[in-house]
């Protein structure tokens, strides 16, 4: 099985680079964010053309802003969109959607961004990845997280951190929350895999910062432990960021290994080694 996931910074200026992608890279599940389009919409624009690819889809949006989906080739069932007693500012937000997907429990995930330290979207911030905990908790063994959670799990996953003292995605109360999502038993795959490469996900439109490779690992796949051991490969789809009209964000993908029936574990060991990686070029 296949997972994608992928901060469009909005469907409908992406889907000249989406369609094409979905076709080349044939995930089995992908995860969207920042669709910036309410479920009707969403629906009128891609509905034929994912039906022609084979995906079923979930959406949970809700105009100009946010908006996350689930396209799945490997069913779609039992699907949440939002979490149990999620805060909003004031209102709850479209930022996560969830549902059974060959087998596990996946959510498409949209963190809020927290603005500045003092602000109090970063007060939200903390409260929404509270309620992304306790969502999670409730279903560990096959959860897999996959999303822009707006944080960047170490200084290594950012490409200065002096530039970053005193900016949200990396606060201590930031990286607190995160690891209190990961204490349940998820693992962060993509660095498992690659401990000690530079990794991005994530650079900003401004000053050719992307190629420069000035970024951020924000965009992250997290799955319990039972499915992180038949991860064959994991890495950035760097090629998904170059030429014209990308998003400011590529997509993170992860391959796993078939399951045995009636089980999430490993049919063989993973490979040392993936076939690629969004490195620095």
């Amino acid at each position: 099985m296949r997972i994608a996931t992928w901060n469009v910074n909005s469907v409908r200026s992406r889907m000249p680079r989406l369609l094409p992608w979905l076709h080349e890279r044939a995930p089995d599940v992908v995860c969207l964010q920042e669709t910036k389009l309410p479920d009707d919409s969403f629906a009128e624009l891609l509905a034929d053309d994912l039906a022609a690819l084979g995906y079923q889809f979930a959406h949970h949006g809700e105009g100009r802003w946010n908006g996350v989906a689930l396209l799945s080739r490997v069913g779609l069932e039992d699907v949440a969109r939002g979490l149990p007693g999620e805060p909003g500012f004031p209102e709850p937000e479209a930022r996560a959607v969830t549902a059974l997907c060959g087998g596990l429990r996946i959510s498409s995930v949209y963190v809020p961004n927290g603005r500045t330290p003092s602000d109090p979207h970063y007060a939200y911030k903390l409260a929404w990845l509270a309620a992304l905990r306790d969502t999670v908790a409730a279903d560990t063994e096959r959860a897999v997280v996959c999303g822009d959670m707006n944080i960047a799990p170490t200084d290594a996953d950012v490409w200065d951190p002096a530039q970053f003292v005193d900016s949200t995605h990396v606060t201590p109360g930031e990286r607190g929350a995160l690891a209190e999502l990961t204490a349940l038993g998820l693992r962060d795959v993509v660095r498992d895999r690659w401990p000690g490469e530079r990794v991005f996900s994530y650079w900003d439109y401004r000053a050719g910062r992307f190629h420069q490779d000035l970024g951020m690992r924000i965009d992250l796949v997290l799955a319990a432990e039972p499915v992180s051991r038949r991860v064959a490969a994991a890495w950035v789809d760097r090629a998904a960021r170059k030429g014209s009209g990308p998003s400011d964000h590529a997509p993170v993908m992860v391959d796993l290994d078939e399951a045995p029936d009636g089980d999430i574990g490993p049919v063989v060991p993973p490979p040392s080694r993936p076939a690629k990686i969004g490195r620095r070029r």
